[in-house]
């Protein structure tokens, strides 16, 4: 599986990480609504379980990713600080009809 974050989210997602939070836990995308031919995506916590794979950003950030979800494959998080402040995950592989 693949996951690709842009520079701005993953100054977000270390600082996340390091909330009280989330100790002892990873950063998780999840599917919250599967249309068949897009998805809407949130980011969570959590801990691996035997279904996730761990993926390694290009940014150097543990991701966790459920492998029965074919829509979390490709997935590219990305935060953008303008008109608000927020982030937007977007599935490039899968049409990039996604949302968050």
């Amino acid at each position: 599986m693949k996951c690709k974050i842009n520079r701005n989210a993953a100054k977000v997602m270390k600082t996340m990480l390091e909330n009280e939070d989330a100790e002892g836990q990873m950063l998780r995308v999840i599917v919250t609504e599967n249309h068949g031919d897009h998805a809407h995506y949130a980011l969570t916590y959590g801990v691996p379980t035997e279904h996730d794979e761990i993926v390694t950003t290009d940014k150097g950030i543990d991701v966790l990713l459920d492998k029965r979800e074919a829509l979390l494959d490709g997935v590219w998080i990305q935060f953008f600080y303008v008109p608000e402040p927020g982030f937007e995950i977007i599935n490039p592989s899968k049409g990039d009809h996604n949302h968050f």
